[in-house]
């Protein structure tokens, strides 16, 4: 099959623009063009100034999460033609702040791992009796969640209350439930209790339904409530004052 022209409509914002806007760039596309491929082409060929993150290629670093044509993916995995469309609409994550064109500042997001007992890096010495094996130098993790921010951008409460400690981080406190390592479960829990955390879902399901490792972190908030009320602890009525919902 033969290359396609599409077009792609870039969001670009640069520190110190008044508004951001879109560029567009017209792509030639084959069978296999992935959105990413596309990107690092326009880059290379067409406009070096344009900026995104990427590295593993394969779904698994999950730096290459974006918004294109309104819904978030990973954009090393996203068939350009499977779209659909002769345009294509490309845009950062919602709901964290916007550092360049299609980057967004992931810190806050992950600083609540750290809350979470799951911290992004961990190594032996968070886990009371594990030993590093020989000839490993660093520990390695094998989770499902990915941390490439998705749920959070796909989530409606997120985008109205910033205090929400959000769906991976969430996710993170039922896994320590589930398997806690060493870590002792209860402030977990009470944390998971506040009305800023497993009460606050409205269990809109958008967070499990665009997770691109299939967490589910809306069915790991319904383990955890359903483990707070096992425990005789609810708060699902003190929702902060002046939420939207």
């Amino acid at each position: 099959m033969s290359d396609t022209s599409v077009t792609f409509r870039v969001h670009r914002y640069k520190q110190g623009d008044e508004e951001p806007h879109h560029d567009r760039f017209p792509v030639e596309v084959g069978a296999r063009t992935t959105v990413l491929d596309a990107l690092t082409g326009i880059r290379r060929t067409q406009d070096p100034t344009l900026t995104l993150r990427h590295s593993c290629f394969h779904a698994s670093c999950g730096t290459c999460a974006m918004k294109v044509n309104d819904h978030e993916v990973l954009a090393c995995v996203t068939n350009v033609r499977e779209l659909g469309t002769d345009e294509v609409r490309v845009e950062p994550l919602d709901n964290a702040p916007v550092v360049s064109d299609l980057v967004v500042d992931m810190g806050p997001f992950y600083a609540r791992f750290d809350v979470a007992e799951r911290p992004l890096v961990r190594d032996s010495e968070l886990v009371p009796g594990s030993h590093q094996a020989a000839g490993v130098p660093h520990a390695m993790r094998y989770e499902d969640c990915i941390e490439c921010g998705i749920c959070i951008s796909a989530c409606p409460i997120a985008g109205t209350d910033p205090a929400y400690l959000g769906p991976a981080a969430l996710a993170a406190m039922d896994r320590v439930r589930q398997e806690p390592r060493g870590v002792d479960v209860g402030p977990i829990l009470r944390l998971a209790d506040d009305p800023h955390a497993a009460w606050r879902c409205h269990l809109a399901f958008e967070c499990s339904e665009a997770c691109p490792s299939s967490v589910d972190p809306a069915g790991h908030i319904m383990q955890l409530r359903r483990s707070l009320l096992a425990r005789g602890w609810r708060r699902p009525s003190a929702e902060p004052q002046g939420a939207r919902r």
